[in-house]
């Protein structure tokens, strides 16, 4: 490891880039052409101080600078949104274009046999690993990332930068769908899950030398840095997260509501109030997702879930053949908001209801299949402090996990 530090109270900015650039110094070689791999504005991180801090010690450095923002499946950000988010660098920013297959370079593949060892039978599938072909393009990749419970991997970071940060929708759709069929509860805040191994085997793939960046914060204050090989320095710091990022609660709550930060523009970000607040609501209790700023379900996804709707895991298994040709990052998307339940005997029943209150109109919640409540009847403030009638306000909701003391998460076989 080059750099490890967690002193247990935060870092201010001034001493996390003075870290950074000594750290740098240490671990790249001169002259290299280095592509840096970046979060969008859709993760909490001090991105403009650490870009400027990685032009600060790299840019002397080496031969060539880029940065490369990792978008997934996200919309690209605008010119004043990219200046936002990183400041005013003076270097190349490329955005990933996921559908685009002259963006793209095929890597290898991972086969049918891989793929039912790593999803313990699940899924008996093979899957083209492709990358943007920038990454091939430079001799040394940084690869930035803040380190948070997450829905689909266990824990984000690392070379989640990679898959799906980076890649093609078929490992977009195949990780995700995978992550769904475990179940969100039975995944999130676990480190070690199925879906990183198939994370892990696809990155191997990648031939191009790397370095990981892995950061963690609480709320806006980073608590760790941690830079070095990608999954050594990704693994410290979801330990950190683990004990950071992680709230314990010893009751569960009929009533959650889940203010969605400014970060959050869409549903299909806005899911991770659900996703993080599952656990902790009780069998038959409700979930708010409170944001009054997301009148869209999604710019990129959107016609596909309006097809869609919003179901369990089993409803889309049992009637598999009425959405096969769906793209399965929808689907995922679709049942992590909606939570685990159950399809039996023709009839859907969700272990609890989750309600928009957005600017989506009430017309299309119904469409979708999630209940609606109008704005105006919510004041957050009067939720709060009634834990002991059951109810939660969770304000800027969607990177701290909540679960029970007791170790207990909602599981189907048990419903």
């Amino acid at each position: 490891m080059i750099l490890s530090f967690a002193p247990g109270r935060p870092i201010p900015e001034g001493e996390l880039c003075e870290r950074l650039g000594e750290a740098l110094a240490q671990g790249v070689p001169r002259g290299r052409r280095v592509l840096v791999i970046v979060p969008d504005d859709t993760r909490t991180l001090p991105m403009p101080a650490i870009a400027r801090a990685l032009v600060e010690g790299l840019a002397p450095r080496v031969r060539e600078l880029s940065f490369l923002v990792a978008l997934g499946t996200h919309p690209p950000l605008s010119e004043g949104a990219l200046r936002r988010h990183l400041g005013e660098v003076k270097v190349r920013i490329h955005q990933h274009a996921w559908d685009d297959p002259r963006a793209l370079a095929r890597v290898g593949e991972l086969s049918c046999e891989e793929m039912e060892e790593i999803s313990r039978g699940l899924l008996k599938v093979s899957v083209p690993i492709e990358i943007n072909r920038l990454a091939l393009e430079y001799d040394l990749l940084l690869i930035v990332n803040p380190v948070f419970p997450h829905e689909v991997v266990g824990f984000s970071g690392g070379h989640k930068y990679f898959f799906p940060g980076i890649s093609g929708p078929e490992m977009v759709n195949v990780s995700h769908w995978l992550g769904a069929l475990i179940t969100n509860p039975k995944v999130n805040g676990h480190k070690e899950t199925p879906v990183r191994e198939m994370i892990e085997r696809a990155a191997a793939r990648v031939p191009t030398p790397r370095l990981g960046l892995s950061l963690v914060l609480s709320g806006h204050e980073v608590m760790g840095l941690f830079l070095g090989e990608v999954r050594e320095a990704w693994s410290a710091a979801a330990d950190l997260s683990s004990e950071i990022n992680i709230r314990w609660t010893d009751r569960p709550y009929h009533t959650v509501i889940s203010v969605a930060p400014a970060m959050y523009r869409e549903l299909w970000t806005a899911g991770k109030c659900m996703y993080k607040l599952e656990p902790v609501v009780e069998d038959g209790g409700t979930l708010v997702i409170y944001a009054p700023h997301i009148s869209e379900i999604s710019p990129t996804h959107g016609e596909w879930l309006l097809k869609v709707g919003y179901h369990t895991r089993d409803y889309f298994l049992a009637l598999w053949d009425r959405f096969r040709d769906a793209p399965r990052a929808v689907l995922a998307h679709s049942t992590h908001v909606k939570g685990i339940g159950t399809f039996r005997g023709g009839v859907e029943r969700p272990r609890i209801e989750v309600v928009l209150a957005t600017g989506i109109p009430e017309e299309i919640c119904r469409r979708i299949n999630l209940g609606y409540r109008d704005l105006a009847s919510i004041r957050p403030e009067e939720f709060a402090g009634r834990e002991e009638e059951g109810v939660l306000l969770v304000p800027n909701a969607g990177e701290q996990l909540w679960r029970l003391s007791d170790g207990t998460v909602p599981d189907i076989d048990k419903l």
